[in-house]
């Protein structure tokens, strides 16, 4: 099982993601309780193994301006979240970049399609609720053989049985280890990646 931890902040928080398995990190460089600067996150990214994406995540940006800031910040990966179309994709491939695109359950049909990016993320009809949903839902979808995370609501309680309801190849935590908005919990951090890895 692939694991994300998105949302640090803090050498800690990265230290604890890396030390406990997590696949990827995130860095929040958009509005949100999470966000860090760019020159922060080049000074997380130097807890981080240079075997392990590092994400630089997005949400309404243009896909060219997120390259921009990623590219400031250190970053080889963007994650688009937003309205998006499949030159974003192509945008951020182009600056030799990977890029994870991210979707929720309430988006157009179209938007579920393969445009070509490295990863594919789902996360509930209204991200950054928090609370679970109906993750066996996303079955209906048609992903077989396509690389992508679950997100949203997932804890390290649930982690494990949400990722088998949905039948995930990985997925992505962020409010779900936090002691309190945009604070992470160490000790969360840690049993999330162990229930997600012994799923």
């Amino acid at each position: 099982m692939f694991v994300k931890v998105c949302g640090l902040s803090t050498a800690e928080s990265v230290r604890a993601a890396v030390d406990a398995g997590a696949d990827a990190v995130g860095f929040v460089l958009t509005p949100s309780p999470r966000q860090v600067t760019p020159d922060r996150a080049r000074e997380l990214l130097s807890g981080v193994p240079a075997r392990l994406p590092a994400v630089g995540v997005f949400r309404h940006e243009e896909a060219a301006d997120a390259v921009a800031v990623a590219r400031e910040a250190g970053l080889k990966w963007v994650q688009l979240h937003g309205e998006r179309a499949p030159w974003d994709v192509r945008t951020v491939h182009a600056a030799a970049l990977k890029v994870i695109r991210a979707i929720t359950m309430a988006d157009a049909p179209e938007a579920f399609a393969d445009w070509g990016e490295d990863l594919l993320l789902i996360d509930a009809a209204v991200p950054g609720s928090g609370e679970a949903w109906d993750y066996a839902s996303v079955r209906r979808l048609g992903l077989e053989g396509r690389k992508w995370l679950l997100a949203g609501g997932l804890d390290p309680a649930n982690v494990a049985g949400a990722a088998a309801a949905a039948g995930a190849w990985g997925v992505d935590v962020s409010s779900g280890v936090e002691q309190s908005r945009g604070v992470k919990d160490l000790a969360k951090i840690r049993a999330f990646v162990k229930a997600a890895k012994a799923a």
